[in-house]
């Protein structure tokens, strides 16, 4: 099948059919906008404390930003293990992905399978043209072709919405901000521990102020993603107009997760803000508090009500 692309007169890209969520879209700018703030504090602080240093500082900051944006989709793909695959190589899992594009008429992302049992599927890219969706095989084993077929409309769906791009640029900073709370705490705390030292005080301000600076973006992306899931779930549903498929999957996958190993569960958690579902032991109760993801119920319960809405006349 060719990849369905709508364009106006005018040549540019159409909208895709998956519903407009404002209130993702309003999280996203509050999202973007705060952590703008957050970064002009931290980048503020280093130029106030390392004066002489301002060049060095912004050329470091400013790469950093620079490889994130433009490189982070490709190293958590790789780093998750996905391998773009042809129609040849994966017939089913292209022929449901082009169906998703025939009905959410938006152009076909690349494709890609995870040699991994933990059962979940995960998108990345910038934009459209970039972007890839993967599936483990551990889901593809899993599930039946709706329950697949719904999985993949949710997936696309951050594609279409670019909340995949805005979570990617939003996680920048807390990394940044842990970076120089390492930094500063291996090397310059132990070369500058006089109180009375005034670039000692203000060296041991910098971890502090990156420590503060990490815990809120990283509450910021937390908050985003649980919203950006239920969102994706909903236009997903809508898109299909099979909410129960959907809501098959996300229980079977859930319940699979206690049955895989902790040691694969563990590998696969620093990368929960971009999966299905998150990669949980079951004991994990504080995990589960600062999930990246709302609760099955909470998930469940929204397409138990799209699904009576749909049905009626």
């Amino acid at each position: 099948m060719s990849r369905p692309l709508s364009r106006t007169r005018t040549g540019t890209r159409a909208r895709s059919r998956y519903a407009p969520d404002s209130g993702l879209t309003t999280r996203m700018v509050g999202t973007m906008f705060l952590i703008g703030l957050l970064y002009v504090v931290l980048v503020g602080v280093l130029l106030a404390v390392l004066r002489g240093a301002w060049p060095i500082i912004l050329i470091f900051v400013g790469g950093m930003f620079i490889a994130q944006f433009w490189f982070s989709d490709r190293i958590a793909a790789f780093s998750m293990g996905a391998r773009e695959v042809t129609p040849e190589e994966a017939p089913e899992l292209h022929g449901a992905v082009d169906r998703i594009c025939a009905l959410a008429d938006m152009p076909k992302p690349r494709v890609a399978i995870a040699q991994s049992d933990v059962p979940n599927a995960f998108a990345t890219g910038r934009s459209e043209k970039t972007a890839l969706v993967c599936a483990t095989t551990g889901l593809l084993r899993r599930l039946e072709p709706p329950e697949l077929e719904g999985v993949l409309a949710h997936e696309m769906s951050h594609v279409a919405h670019r909340d995949v791009a805005v979570m990617t640029i939003a996680s920048f900073l807390g990394v940044l901000a842990g970076i120089i709370t390492r930094v500063a705490l291996w090397g310059g705390l132990s070369r500058n521990s006089r109180s009375n030292d005034p670039i000692g005080i203000a060296i041991m301000l910098i971890p502090l102020v990156s420590a503060v600076v990490y815990a809120l973006s990283f509450l910021l992306t937390r908050l985003l993603s649980r919203y950006r899931e239920l969102s994706a779930d909903r236009t997903a549903a809508l898109l299909t107009g099979r909410p129960s498929a959907l809501a098959s999957a996300l229980t079977k996958v859930t319940g699979q997760m206690a049955r895989i190993p902790t040691e694969d569960l563990r590998k696969a958690q620093p990368y929960n803000a971009f999966y299905f579902v998150p990669a949980f032991s079951s004991k994990e109760s504080l995990s589960r508090l600062l999930s990246s993801h709302p609760t099955l119920e909470q998930r469940l319960d929204q397409l138990a009500r799209i699904s009576a809405d749909l049905a009626r006349p």
